[in-house]
């Protein structure tokens, strides 16, 4: 028991020791790690500065951006990249690449029924996937737009709101997919129709099991050219800043060279109008 009380005594001034070490250092790493954030963050504040003193002298702060948006139309939804080169403090010239689907206002999804049918040896019921009845064409479109931005509003500071207004025109392809339902067929049980195959049992919604899968027709797609135009309007958070972070609401017009049909009740068109809300995402250099 002495040897053990004394080897205790012994050892605790080096455990002291050790322990005052670690504390020390535990503190230099944090005293360090402070010195590199407030560092950090004065480097940060000077370069804000040195761009808002730039932007006061009419200079340009960024050369070029890029980013990608989300675009939510009145008859669809699309992505889309956008490149811009700036050409003064206020006009940018941009290029763009939009692709997406387009919807009718006038379709609605069903869920089918389970149904009996007949196949050889006897009777099965089918639940097929849900369907939209009366769709002609699944209708995608491609656009290749060059147009400039011209900044119209703008709060001289990091947190501020840049008010930007967006024009340009270009091409548009309309990628017409067939849309095929399944209906039943007394060899196989079941097969895949479209509206150009056989109408009436097209639109026979008793005979509908479900719609095709997503493949079905893809061999099929149908391109036709046209142009489109967009006018938009941009609200830039933070014009300073490296990432861009952007909402902005505007109107495409697309007319094409064939008339288009996404129902086939419908009338076809050329001319498609939407409004859209969007968000961009990206990086100034």
């Amino acid at each position: 028991m002495k040897h053990l009380l004394t080897l205790i005594l012994i050892s605790l001034p080096f455990i002291l020791f050790a322990q005052a070490n670690s504390t020390t250092d535990s503190t230099a790493k944090h005293a360090t790690k402070a010195s590199i954030r407030r560092q950090k963050n004065l480097e940060k504040r000077e370069h804000i500065n040195q761009l808002l003193k730039n932007d006061e002298e009419g200079a340009l702060i960024y050369r070029k951006e890029g980013d990608f948006g989300f675009k939510f139309n009145t008859d669809g939804f699309s992505c889309m990249y956008e490149h811009g080169k700036y050409k003064t403090i206020t006009k940018t010239n941009m290029w763009w690449l939009e692709l997406g689907e387009r919807k009718s206002q006038k379709q609605k999804r069903f869920t089918p029924d389970p149904q009996q049918i007949s196949v050889p040896g006897g009777e099965v019921y089918s639940l097929g996937n849900s369907y939209i009845y009366g769709k002609e064409n699944n209708f995608y479109f491609l656009n290749l737009g060059f147009g400039k931005q011209r900044l119209i509003g703008n709060k001289g500071n990091t947190n501020g709101v840049a008010v930007s207004a967006i024009y340009g025109a270009g091409l548009t392809l309309g990628l017409l997919k067939p849309y095929y339902v399944q209906v039943p067929d007394s060899i196989n049980g079941e097969k895949d129709i479209k509206f150009s195959q056989d109408s009436t049992t097209f639109l026979d919604a008793t005979s509908i099991l479900g719609a095709s899968g997503f493949s079905k027709g893809l061999g099929e797609i149908k391109v036709v050219p046209g142009l489109h135009t967009r006018v938009a309007l941009r609200f830039d958070y933070g014009k300073f800043r490296e990432t861009i972070s952007a909402l902005e609401v505007g109107l495409n017009v697309n007319y094409y060279a064939n008339k288009i049909g996404i129902m086939a009740l419908n009338e076809k068109e050329r001319l498609y109008l939407n409004a859209y809300a969007a968000i961009f995402f990206g990086r100034r250099k």
